[in-house]
């Protein structure tokens, strides 16, 4: 995304769209690579409320957030194009918003991976995370990209 500051966040949010839904997928490479052909969508702000959720001292991956509304919804799988771009908007309304926060900076990429687009990218992200008591370490040489350390020991469940 570009220009996130002159966005309406809040309005992407809570845009009415035909979410949730579920999608037959006959792309057999897809069907292979997720597992079925029941591809599950669900609206901006059901990732919000799931990312509410998740008490400090513990982060939840998007990958967990896509498992949960795929088995809660009858699904094989969440897709993972929109998953991402919803909870970069679920962010993004939080830090237009003066109320109703969304902790946001708790939802982890794949492997505890912070996430660059994020509001302040990842220094904000990685100093909220260590005001919280996690540890974020950097790995790489040319593409430095930052984790949470050990996040799998405060995974949040869902269930």
């Amino acid at each position: 995304m570009a220009n996130e500051e002159k966005k309406d966040f809040n309005a992407m949010l809570h845009k009415d769209t035909d979410m949730p839904r579920i999608q037959i997928v006959t792309d057999q490479a897809t069907i292979k690579k997720y597992g079925g052909e029941k591809m599950f969508f669900a609206p901006p702000v059901t990732y919000d409320e799931i990312m509410k959720k998740v008490p400090r001292g513990k982060v939840i991956t998007v990958g967990a957030i896509r498992e949960y509304l795929a088995e809660e919804n009858g699904a094989d799988f969440t897709d993972p194009i929109t998953a991402g771009i919803f909870v970069s908007i679920a962010a993004w309304a939080s830090h237009q918003r003066t109320e109703d926060k969304t902790s946001y900076w708790r939802t982890l990429k794949a492997n505890g991976e912070l996430n660059a687009k994020y509001p302040g990218g990842i220094a904000a992200q990685k100093e909220k995370l260590e005001a919280e008591g996690h540890t974020v370490v950097e790995r790489g040489r040319k593409n430095i990209r930052y984790y949470v350390k050990d996040y799998e020991k405060v995974l949040f469940e869902l269930k």
